[in-house]
């Protein structure tokens, strides 16, 4: 299936109905009088997060999209039905943005989060609405309002706790075929990751997380060279970034150039699109050591005292597995006390709520069963 991060779609919300101007006319009933009844609702345009979308390529051959119209109302106080409402199914993590103001409508974060988009049309009123006692015989009536018109640009940011970071052919398309059962191509030529790769790694039962492969960042990618600017967005969502770095570069360039070319591209990034990716926490993914034999841990060495790296370093070779699994175990204990702290902060204190008083209209039968 295609991946399709960005579409720009048009939705309309059904027209309100219109009211009937009707009078009763019936045997043994000389005084009728007005029974027009009122028109129905337009319906309304909603989206739905749905777990199992990965992509918005249904949207990129199909753009415009209504809700129904509310029907006129009808004599004999007939009220039109309400139009049917209009729900289209999005991933999760879609960013939903009017295209003409350019204002964030809404972020689809959670599974079966519903967001209104466009509002149907208020329903118009039948002449019976519009009689009393110096206005027996009323013809007036009102049109339904119509439904919201939008054009809506969204957005497809993946949902994971881990991503990663490198030029191309840094081994970060090997590392999540090592610890995943995600199976990205794998071949000796930059460029191999096209689109972005989603891996569940699970070191035991019910302990997991979620890692992420972009396409390569090479240097001007801030500036829209090559795939990774495109897809760097996918990372302001990720607890982690893993800086993977080849210390064994195919095309004989150096280790530390290339380290600070990704660092440069992430930087300019950020501070001109994602403010919130240079504020998460990096750690240091040296590669490729199985082909520095003997010589691996001088070169590790010699390559942390040139980048002046103060955060975690792994060393670990993606293509035979060699220090994987800690650096697994690492990314877990790191993903789950995010979590936590997480979690803590977005539970309150309990407070005591005083009981809501229906209104004296209304029983309390008829109050609490209005109650959503």
């Amino acid at each position: 299936m295609k991946f399709v991060d960005e579409v720009t779609i048009k939705v309309a919300a059904g027209d309100g109905g219109n009211g009937c101007c009707s009078f009763r006319r019936e045997k043994y009933i000389p005084k009728g009088g007005p029974d027009g009844g009122d028109g129905g609702d337009g319906g309304s345009v909603y989206l739905l997060a749905d777990s199992e979308l990965n992509t918005l390529v249904d949207y990129r051959y199909e753009r415009f999209y209504s809700a129904e119209r509310g029907e006129n109302g009808r004599g004999a106080n007939c009220t039109g039905a309400k139009g049917a409402d209009r729900v289209l199914k999005v991933p999760v993590g879609t960013i939903v943005i009017d295209a003409n103001t350019d204002e964030q409508i809404g972020d689809m974060k959670e599974p079966g989060q519903r967001l209104l988009v466009a509002r149907g049309g208020w329903h118009g009123l039948g002449n019976t609405r519009f009689k009393s006692s110096v206005n027996r015989a009323p013809r007036q009536t009102t049109h339904g309002s119509d439904g919201e018109r939008r054009e809506l640009k969204m957005e497809l940011k993946v949902l994971a706790d881990v991503g990663l970071l490198g030029l191309p052919n840094a081994g970060k398309s090997t590392f999540i075929r090592q610890v995943s059962a995600a199976r990205p191509k794998v071949a000796d030529y930059p460029f191999t990751t096209l689109i972005p790769n989603l891996g569940v790694v699970r070191p035991e039962a019910h302990r997991s997380f979620v890692i992420a492969d972009i396409p390569g960042v090479i240097e001007g990618a801030s500036e829209g060279a090559g795939l990774g600017v495109r897809f760097l967005k996918h990372l302001a969502r990720t607890e982690l970034l893993l800086h993977i770095v080849d210390l064994m570069p195919f095309d004989e360039s150096s280790p530390l150039e290339n380290f600070h070319a990704i660092e440069q591209e992430v930087a300019k990034f950020a501070e001109s699109s994602e403010p919130s990716l240079a504020e998460k926490p990096r750690w240091l993914v040296l590669n490729k050591m199985d082909l520095l034999n003997d010589q691996a841990e001088q070169k590790c060495a010699e390559f942390l005292q040139q980048v002046n790296w103060d955060g975690p370093v792994f060393s670990i070779s993606a293509a035979t597995g060699l220090g994987c699994d800690d650096l697994v175990w690492a990314i877990l204990e790191h993903v789950e006390k995010q979590k936590g702290q997480g979690l803590a902060e977005q539970q309150e204190p309990n407070e005591v709520l005083e009981p809501i008083a229906p209104p004296p209209f209304m029983s309390q039968d008829d109050w609490s069963g209005n109650q959503e």
